[in-house]
């Protein structure tokens, strides 16, 4: 081991059963929120029917209730079953992914938990119904639910997180880079 790495940055914290936890409560309260807004919709809005919950902004937001077939916010019509194997496979990875991350990860794990709440919801539907209940509708943006905001919103934060951890590792880089150049240059001259 160089005598410039600390003990704690060569063996990264475990993470402690709370932390391999969370993303399953986050996942649990996305799961929660998204089958509890479908079964509304379902209930209460004919397939295709349309409900402007504030008028003035029917332009922009309101609730239409849809059948996707196909991926997140309706792309890929017709290759629903592709996609429910794939969130089989994607939740694998994801829960194998959780269980070995270092700890202190916190974010990475939300993010996982997002998204394993939205592949699982989606996962819901499709095994239930054949489709995906789709039904907010944002004006020109294509009409979604609130799995696909947790999908989305876990991919974006993943990517952040992962970023920012890349940032602080190669500034540990420098860090240990310059202090190794530094202890060099303290060496008295074998002339």
């Amino acid at each position: 081991m160089h005598p410039m790495i600390e003990p704690e940055q060569a063996n990264p914290p475990r993470a402690g059963w709370g932390e391999k936890l969370l993303p399953f409560i986050i996942m649990a309260l996305v799961l929660l929120a998204d089958q509890v807004t479908k079964y509304l919709v379902e209930t209460r809005i004919p397939l295709y029917g349309v409900w402007a919950p504030i008028p003035a902004l029917e332009g922009v937001f309101r609730i239409v209730h849809t059948a996707n077939t196909g991926a997140v916010f309706g792309l890929f019509q017709g290759t629903g079953m592709f996609f429910a194997a794939l969130a089989v496979v994607v939740a694998g990875a994801i829960v194998y992914f959780n269980l070995t991350l270092p700890g202190n990860q916190w974010a990475i794990r939300v993010a996982l938990g997002l998204q394993l709440g939205g592949a699982l919801g989606n996962l819901i539907d499709r095994l239930r119904q054949g489709h995906v209940t789709d039904f907010i509708d944002t004006g020109p943006w294509y009409i979604w639910n609130l799995a696909d905001l947790a999908i989305v919103s876990g991919v974006i934060l993943f990517a952040f997180a992962y970023w920012r951890e890349i940032r602080r590792e190669e500034a540990a880089k420098r860090a240990a880079a310059e202090a190794g150049a530094a202890d060099l240059t303290d060496l008295p001259d074998s002339q």
